[in-house]
């Protein structure tokens, strides 16, 4: 069956949707994007990224406004928010995908758009929107924190966000959410991307870290091999030429390597 014909359930004929002009690819985007919070499930997983955030904001704001020898600036309050954005930054980029198959609305989708790479396209851009949403989210309370941490306490206000520290801030979130993203379209299931990413994220760096400690070769090669390690100096803006080659090598293998994949999975995948 060719792309620009559909047999309709029950009937011996073709449904021909040669001559339909085709979808732009803004609206394709504005429906993804009214797709990820239309449902209970995705408003709420937005909502709790936010509430996650400012929560992990609001426990440092008291830590610093009681413990005298702790000192808080604009950056500490962003850094902070580092770990809360990448917990659940990048399931919203699973569900983004996975959600066309758990809830079997593929036939749908790429029926009324046949073109699967504008489909995944513009949930592609739907995932980098929403990420740039949680760092603009993030800054706004970061800001909020910082001035009342200046009334709250005797120290003075620091405003001290580099450019630099804002970029790996920014692509920190970004590569959270492709990361997702591309366990997602590898696997087309939500719960096994989720777990996936979570052993990726949180058990894979401590056997790393064991290797590394154990075996002095091993020390050598983590760099190259764990995209997470790799991304630390993006924490501090602290990247040199050596670590942006530890950075494109892991991140080849972690992010691009699982993208390419599960893209041509997804292009090739059986919907029912």
């Amino acid at each position: 069956m060719s792309m620009n014909s559909m047999a309709a359930p029950g009937l011996g004929h073709s449904l021909d949707i040669s001559g339909t002009s085709p979808t732009p690819f803004g609206r394709l985007v504005r429906v993804e994007l009214r797709k990820a919070y239309d449902t209970r499930s995705g408003l709420w997983l937005l909502i709790s990224t936010a509430a996650l955030t400012a929560v992990v904001m609001v426990i440092q704001l008291a830590v610093g406004a009681v413990q005298e020898d702790v000192s808080l600036t604009y950056n500490s309050f962003l850094t902070s928010t580092n770990f809360s954005i990448a917990i659940l930054l990048p399931v919203i980029g699973i569900l983004l995908l996975t959600s066309e198959w758990s809830q079997r609305t593929a036939m749908v989708t790429f029926s009324l758009e046949p073109r699967r790479p504008h489909v995944i396209w513009a949930k592609l851009a739907v995932g980098v929107l929403l990420a740039v949403a949680a760092v603009l989210i993030a800054l706004v309370l970061a800001a909020l924190c910082n001035v009342v941490y200046g009334v709250v306490s005797s120290d003075p206000v620091v405003w001290n966000l580099e450019l630099a520290r804002f970029g790996g801030f920014l692509l920190l979130q970004l590569i959270g959410m492709l990361t997702g993203f591309a366990f997602a379209a590898l696997l087309l299931n939500s719960p096994a991307a989720i777990v996936l990413y979570m052993v990726y994220t949180f058990v894979l760096p401590g056997l790393f870290g064991i290797g590394a400690a154990l075996m002095d070769w091993f020390s050598k090669l983590q760099p190259w091999i764990d995209f997470n390690y790799a991304q630390g100096p993006l924490v501090d803006a602290t990247m040199t030429g050596k670590d942006w080659a530890h950075f494109a090598v892991s991140g080849f293998i972690w992010l691009v390597l699982p993208l390419a994949i599960g893209v041509w999975r997804v292009l090739r995948a059986e919907v029912k």
